[in-house]
């Protein structure tokens, strides 16, 4: 769409003119739809220059051009990839491991990342390799999924950790 003229940069006269409910004025001079225009608190706004008479239309131009504009916009959202992290226990459970799987499957569905911490506690620092085979055994089930960003190690003396990348 053109530049649009509005209120005094309409010249033309005489126009048809539109109210803001839709409904035909019919022809009229154009200072007196503007002056319809201004008593409404809204625009003149031509939206037809090329028909004789042009036909111009009394409503809010600036909140259009704002809708318009806003529209164009929302258009171009784009998901910002976000590290989601997950934290097991070398005790945990079988149906807490599944829950938490499922959490992350949906993640890498919405193409996030995920880090998945197993973390070791007193006694349970003599058992890292139940840790290893936990996270080892989630990787193969998110296979599907995600790709191994960084493969399963010790971060810290407590705690083992793994990142999985969605798949492109």
């Amino acid at each position: 769409m053109g530049k649009q003229r509005i209120n005094e940069q309409i010249r033309i006269s005489p126009v048809k003119v539109v109210d803001q409910n839709g409904e035909m004025l019919g022809e009229m001079p154009t200072d007196k739809a503007r002056q319809l225009a201004v008593e409404a608190g809204l625009d003149l706004v031509e939206v037809a220059a090329d028909a004789r008479p042009p036909v111009c239309r009394i409503m809010d131009h600036g909140k259009v051009q704002y809708e318009r504009k806003k529209k164009q916009s929302d258009g171009g959202k784009t998901h910002r990839t976000q590290l989601k992290q997950i934290r097991l226990r070398a005790k945990t459970g079988d149906h807490d491991i599944d829950f938490k799987v499922r959490r992350a499957e949906q993640f890498l569905k919405r193409n996030d990342k995920v880090k998945i911490n197993v973390m070791f506690r007193g006694r349970e620092n003599a058992h890292h390799e139940r840790g290893r085979e936990m996270l080892l055994e989630i990787i193969d089930t998110l296979q599907e999924v995600s790709t191994v960003e960084k493969p399963p190690s010790m971060e810290s003396q407590r705690m083992m950790t793994t990142i999985l990348a969605p798949k492109k």
